[in-house]
């Protein structure tokens, strides 16, 4: 039976290159990688060639997001099983393949719209060592939980969460919080390995195609430099530093270059198995500065 087992990379479309390599290098600490093609950067989080490309096309949103499968085989039953599902894909080309480093490339959406690929085989560069884009104590949290999270943009839950259960993830309601208009949001997440959950959605209406990308040190004193440069640099912080219920990670979510955010995060417990429910975070996550979609009680 074929399915995911990573969210692998991300692709995000910007339109100031020059700004974005700063925040990536200075205040997220990845290392900036240019291969002279003047359309995009590469940021490396591990040993991958690259975990996120920077296309220079304006549009300061999701690209693509790549979910892996781990061969060949996966791959054929991937396509039988989205083909008896009814859903169009196309497969990508070689040169599609080559291009995002990978051996295997499948090309879809999903019901909110937002372009999805399943590959197999990335490049993974072990004779280039990481090099982070400034000082760390410790590194990224990748590996076998891949990249991280990010929340998308679906009109329909139950649509987006039909779609991502024949990936081979598994989801649940994992908060009931009481808004000031008397309604209960119910976000939706949902994860295929350790990781609490790579994907999610349900916080109404957006924007963007996408809410946040969290991404995960594996040393709490990575996290408060981040902390301290963002602060620093008066970058804005949507949600304060706060631990989450669920993942129990300490975390605190500023906007990048493109106007969205990224979750900066350190200390998250693995998923659970077992479906569980909250009604606030631990502590923490006062909203900040308004604007960008997470302005909903936490506590």
């Amino acid at each position: 039976m074929s399915v995911v087992t990573e969210l692998g990379y991300l692709g995000l479309s910007v339109s100031d290159l020059a700004a974005w390599r700063a925040y990536a290098a200075e205040v997220a600490g990845m290392e900036v990688v240019d291969e002279g093609e003047g359309d995009r950067l590469y940021l490396r989080m591990d040993l991958w060639h690259h975990r996120i490309v920077l296309h220079a096309d304006g549009s300061d949103d999701l690209a693509y997001m790549g979910w892996r499968v781990a061969g060949p085989q996966e791959f054929a039953a991937m396509q039988e099983k989205l083909s008896a599902a009814g859903i169009p894909f196309t497969v990508g080309s070689e040169a599609e393949a080559c291009e995002r480093r990978v051996l295997g490339l499948l090309k879809l959406a999903d019901p909110g719209g937002n372009p999805t690929e399943i590959f197999f085989g990335p490049q993974v560069d072990t004779h280039k060592p990481f090099h982070p884009g400034r000082p760390m104590f410790g590194k990224f949290l990748t590996g076998s939980q891949g990249i991280g999270h990010c929340i998308l943009r679906q009109d329909d839950v139950e649509a987006a969460a039909r779609f991502y259960e024949l990936l081979g993830l598994r989801g649940s309601v994992e908060y009931h919080l009481h808004l000031p208009n008397g309604m209960v949001a119910q976000p939706y997440f949902m994860h295929c390995n350790d990781r609490q959950h790579s994907v999610a959605f349900g916080l109404g209406p957006m924007e963007k195609r996408i809410n946040h990308l969290m991404f995960e040190y594996t040393d709490l004193d990575d996290l408060g430099m981040a902390h301290d440069i963002v602060r620093g640099k008066k970058i804005d912080v949507a949600l304060q530093l706060g631990k989450h219920a669920n993942d129990q990670a300490l975390t605190f979510y500023c906007a990048n270059p493109s106007g969205w955010l990224w979750e900066f995060g350190w200390g998250a417990r693995h998923s659970t198995g077992q479906q569980e429910y909250y009604t606030r975070d631990i502590f923490g996550h006062g909203n900040e500065a308004a604007g960008y979609g997470m302005d909903i009680p936490l506590l």
